[in-house]
């Protein structure tokens, strides 16, 4: 991505996946610099991290390749905090984001989200100390406008995807992951994590609120690379620069 009279890519900068885990094996990820942990909470709510984070289901992989397709020479942080099933809590996304910021990443991914409002409160404070501690906590909001955490908090930059954006470019993947039967199920969990269907009925674009947070989560490590001393202020302040903002007579501009 080319920022400040410069092609940026991402390099130095840890970008933090909070999801399945990573498939290090996969090919699209061949020479990618990848770490991580799996957390798991105990019986007294304590968070137990290993250093396995093999991808049981998928979900995370297509997230480090949407990321790495914007911002190749990051360094990938796996957070592991759902197996095959793609079942997670609040409290075990509230510990990945306090285990991301902890280990100096810059930019937090999260393509999913709860639409728990008790949970709210918890996932907020955790937003705010990964800031204060120089993070962006990049969260997938509900594509039809209905309240989800963390993305709905002051803290996080929360993403959706318009249905006239043109995404060929980094949002195609794989239709044979998923079933056709699970698709919509996919939508409804992640957030429109799903795929786009042709008039035929054949699988299109692989698109959504999920993966297009992955996608601007590249650009900010992209951002965050010509910024090594910005906060995360500054980051979101500088993507707010790059973005076409609506105006009533003509639309939107650059």
């Amino acid at each position: 991505m080319r920022y400040r009279g410069q092609e940026r890519t991402g390099k130095g900068v840890k970008v933090a996946i909070i999801d399945s885990g990573v498939d290090v094996q996969d090919v699209r990820l061949r020479d990618a610099s990848i770490s991580g942990w799996s957390i798991q909470l105990s019986s007294t709510n304590h968070a137990k991290l290993s250093d396995k984070f093999d991808d049981e289901n998928g979900h995370g992989t297509d997230m480090a390749t949407a990321i790495l397709r914007v911002a190749p020479n990051v360094d990938l942080v796996s957070i592991k905090i759902m197996g095959s099933k793609l079942r997670t809590s609040a409290e075990l996304m509230a510990a990945g984001i306090e285990t991301a910021s902890r280990h100096g990443c810059r930019i937090i991914n999260l393509s999913l989200g709860t639409p728990n409002m008790g949970k709210a409160l918890l996932l907020r404070d955790c937003c705010a100390k990964a800031s204060e501690m120089g993070a962006l906590v990049f969260a997938a909001a509900h594509p039809r406008g209905k309240r989800a955490y963390p993305s709905d908090l002051p803290e996080t930059v929360g993403v959706a995807a318009h249905p006239d954006c043109s995404l060929e470019s980094y949002f195609y993947f794989d239709p044979k992951r998923y079933s056709r039967k699970q698709w919509g199920v996919l939508s409804d969990k992640f957030l429109t994590y799903g795929f786009e269907t042709t008039e035929d009925g054949t699988a299109g674009r692989f698109r959504g609120s999920g993966i297009a947070t992955a996608y601007l989560s590249g650009v900010a490590a992209c951002i965050a690379e010509a910024l090594p001393d910005g906060d995360a202020d500054a980051i979101a302040a500088a993507l707010k620069q790059r973005a076409q903002l609506p105006t009533p007579e003509v639309g939107y501009g650059s």
